[in-house]
């Protein structure tokens, strides 16, 4: 057998990596908690045409299908793709289970997606995403849109990574501006925008041309809308200052000031409103959200989302939503990359018992079991090896204690001071500090 080797853009994490993802994970699962959002998981494939139904997607689907395909299976539109995202079958969640559910229906959604796009620094075609949406039926008021952006900075403000800075636009802006103008595809102007990043005004200018219809007057007013930013509501007198009006426009400006004001009273610094900002996928309607770890912007948004209010109908009735999704193996593997995320040892065992002897093993299996019963991660010694070696056993696994029970009393040493103290299994615990590995 050949010797194995990597596959591009699907990571495998070591357990020390691996320990620190679960700490990031219960970390925002316990936010998301907090401000009642209900744990759900869907299935990993949807059909191909719902997966497709909305933006230009079609490269990044993984079709589904077995080695030996049946011919008489599925194919074409009712192929099945692993999603690239958690919100579109979601969506379909949401359509399947409308009876079930109680609206405003709150849920949070930790899975695996899969995308297939050029893997390079941070992007992965197998990656975790940790997913917050809220839905309704017919209508969803405009507060939630505001409060989306609290939750992720509460989310990640308890995680030892750097501040993020969440930028926010509202879609709507952008279309009721590019009408006010007279550019006749606002949707084609958008994808043009959401490019400025990626290839400059000047290409984002020949684009809207091409795409959008956009004469270089408009281009010019496109990109002039696109420049403005500003940490507070005041966005709105800069947009008014271009001398466009439109209804759309109108109205997307009262919901963005809206967010922004609810932002610089409960979390100051949190959000910018950024007019750049309009995210590519076709089902954003309102709000749209990007977010930036500070000192590493030149890798994109971390957490993206927005308000979407057509991508789940079912006749006369819509179901409105606003979500967001923190890009969970993004973030880390970009900070892993750069060596800023540690752990205070590489095994969640916080003490070793020694083995005296092959015939008193089970003496040290019932101490263990004595620490376990309290909370105490441990395990016994592999071997009856002299006690050197068990030590040095423990010191290459990280593990901070050695227990060595003994017929005149047990002693637990702090291997790392040396300290010896006599102890009892029913009674000794290590300090809060070493009792799990901690993260910085």
């Amino acid at each position: 057998m050949s010797k194995p080797t990597p596959i591009s853009g699907f990571p495998e994490w070591t357990p020390a990596q691996r320990m620190i993802e679960q700490f990031v994970l219960d970390r925002i699962r316990g936010t998301f908690e907090l401000y009642g959002f209900a744990p759900l998981e869907t299935r990993s494939v949807e059909p191909l045409d719902q997966l497709l139904r909305k933006g230009e997607t079609s490269k990044e689907v993984y079709l589904l299908r077995r080695l030996q395909a049946d011919a008489e299976g599925p194919a074409g539109d009712d192929a099945l793709g692993l999603h690239f995202d958690l919100t579109v079958p979601f969506a379909r969640y949401v359509l399947e289970n409308a009876g079930k559910l109680q609206f405003p229906f709150r849920r949070y959604q930790i899975q695996k997606v899969w995308r297939g796009e050029r893997p390079q620094e941070g992007r992965y075609r197998e990656f975790l995403q940790a997913d917050i949406d809220i839905v309704d039926r017919d209508t969803l008021p405009a507060h939630y849109e505001a409060e989306m952006p609290l939750v992720i900075g509460d989310a990640l403000r308890a995680l030892p990574i750097p501040p993020v800075r969440i930028q926010v636009n509202n879609r709507k802006i952008c279309e009721g501006f590019y009408r006010g103008v007279g550019i006749d595809d606002p949707a084609a102007a958008l994808r043009a925008v959401d490019k400025l990043d990626k290839i400059g005004p000047a290409k984002v200018a020949e684009l809207l041309g091409e795409t959008a219809g956009a004469t270089e007057a408009q281009a010019k007013a496109a990109l002039a809308l696109a420049e403005i930013s500003a940490p507070d509501a005041s966005f709105a007198d800069a947009v008014r200052a271009l001398g466009v009006s439109d209804p759309l426009l109108d109205e997307g400006l009262a919901e963005l000031v809206a967010v922004m004001e609810t932002a610089v009273a409960h979390s100051p610094g949190l959000c910018v409103a950024d007019l750049r900002i309009a995210r590519g996928l076709d089902y954003y309607t309102g709000t749209v959200y990007e977010t930036q770890m500070v000192g590493y912007e030149r890798f994109g948004s971390i957490c993206s989302g927005g308000r979407y209010d057509n991508l789940a109908s079912s006749g006369a009735v819509s179901f409105p939503g606003v979500g967001i999704s923190i890009g969970v193996t993004r973030l880390l593997g970009l900070l892993f990359g750069a060596e800023a995320l540690t752990v205070s040892r590489s095994v969640p065992t916080c003490v070793l018992v020694a083995v005296t002897t092959e015939e008193e093993r089970a003496a040290s299996n019932r101490v263990a079991e004595a620490l376990r019963s309290r909370g105490v991660p441990t395990e016994v010694s592999p071997s009856a090896a002299k006690f050197g070696k068990q030590i040095r056993y423990a010191e290459r696994r990280g593990i901070p204690y050695v227990w060595f029970p003994g017929t005149d009393g047990d002693q637990v040493k702090d291997i790392r001071s040396g300290e010896q103290v006599a102890a009892a299994a029913g009674e000794w615990m290590p300090p809060r500090a070493d009792l799990k590995p901690l993260v910085s």
